[in-house]
């Protein structure tokens, strides 16, 4: 029987540099990039979360005698742009019933759909399952006080403890991910491929090189204020042009290039002495995450090799044993890469729809397990049998 929890406080904080950045990052002791102090501090820094974009600081501080022994990166949220689990039919089932499904609260990391942890509990707690039920409670209290319409785990690691809970709903979905099968070199991880597609991948590669463009990979020491204005001026007019809000910025940029150095990958296309494209990823010790990327003009191929190309061969390099380029693109299969199922957890304050719900996530869970059986079989690879079992094991384990 778990010892049982001493009494505990809780505060929630409307800004993360409220609290010491040694004390947050000593509670999760992971080297995944989105979770630390550093990069949550930046973004409030320089208003890239904020009432005007629908992120609104409420990070939740969990105490024991003064210590500081679980916390949890938290938002009221008023539209659900960034999140990347999309529930507009709830808010229109609420809105049908004259309820208000905004303002809520999420636990994410904002703009970013990658898995990773969420409920940071202190190493002497951290086997204890009561803790995590103190903290569904608080969150519960907290919904009911504030009048959210409940709360939400995006992407979370937590989400076999979280599934425990009573009235806890879990979502599937499905990301696409790249998995190092020990492979010496790029040409060894194209051996493992069909034919056609491997085919296909060396012409993409070569059509990039014929066009007079080399690559800069550089972690944050080695980037330049230019670097990232050139960056920033890509990620900018990627957004506007998809006529979409753009979030981060040039000052955001340059901070987490120095203060969390070794988390950074800037991927830099140059042809004939110009930056023409950019492509920016994060590092924890086993795996890459690509986030977001831009060019100067379309050129052919170009995104294939600066997002996909070029991680795969940093990560075999460097011995990372994963690769998440982001969300989204079943041309991704092609290339290597192959379906991992995620999920998110949901607790309502009121749920005035229970059963349609309950059968709303039932079914989706049905298609996505049937659309993944889909994609394996157009898998590129020709051999999957390992491939099934490490995308299975990463839906488990924590970075």
């Amino acid at each position: 029987m778990p010892e049982k929890l001493p009494e505990i406080t809780f505060e929630v904080i409307d800004s993360i540099d409220r609290i010491d950045a040694n004390q947050w990052n000593r509670l999760h002791q992971s080297s995944y990039p989105f979770i630390q102090h550093q990069y949550l501090a930046a973004l409030e820094r320089h208003g890239c979360v904020s009432e005007r974009f629908g992120w609104i600081p409420k990070h939740l501080l969990l105490r024991s005698g003064g210590d500081l022994i679980a916390a949890m990166p938290l938002y009221e949220k008023h539209n659900n742009y960034g999140e990347f689990v999309f529930d507009q039919p709830w808010e229109q089932a609420w809105n049908s019933i004259g309820l208000n499904y905004y303002p809520k609260l999420v636990s994410a990391i904002p703009y970013t759909p990658a898995r990773g942890p969420r409920l940071l509990i202190h190493p002497d707690f951290r086997n204890n399952p009561q803790l995590i039920e103190q903290i569904i409670e608080t969150l519960k209290s907290l919904s009911q006080q504030q009048e959210y319409s409940g709360f939400h785990l995006l992407f979370s690691d937590e989400q076999a403890e979280l599934a425990k809970q009573p009235e806890i709903l879990s979502r599937h979905d499905v990301q696409f991910q790249w998995f190092n099968q020990q492979y010496r070199d790029f040409d060894g991880f194209l051996a493992t491929l069909k034919s056609k597609k491997r085919k296909n991948i060396r012409r993409e590669r070569k059509s990039v090189k014929e066009q007079g463009i080399d690559f800069r990979c550089l972690d944050g020491r080695q980037t330049t204020d230019k670097d990232w204005l050139e960056f920033d001026y890509f990620y900018q007019k990627t957004f506007l042009e998809k006529w979409s809000t753009p979030t981060l910025n040039f000052d955001f940029f340059r901070e987490i290039a120095h203060t969390m150095a070794d988390k950074i990958l800037l991927v830099l296309a140059d042809k004939d002495g110009e930056t023409v494209a950019g492509a920016l990823m994060f590092k924890s010790d086993q795996v890459l995450y690509g986030r977001h990327w831009g060019c100067r003009e379309q050129i052919k191929d170009l995104h294939f090799e600066a997002c996909f190309y070029q991680g795969i061969e940093f990560a075999i390099t460097h011995g990372l044993q994963r690769f998440e380029p982001g969300a989204g693109g079943e041309h991704k299969i092609a290339r290597g890469f192959v379906p991992v199922r995620l999920q998110s957890s949901h607790w309502l304050t009121v749920n005035p729809f229970v059963e349609p719900l309950n059968r709303f996530i039932h079914e989706e869970r049905e298609v996505i397990a049937h659309y993944i059986d889909d994609l394996w079989q157009s898998s590129p690879y020709q051999e999957t049998e390992n491939l099934q079992r490490l995308a299975q094991e990463s839906e488990k384990v924590t970075v």
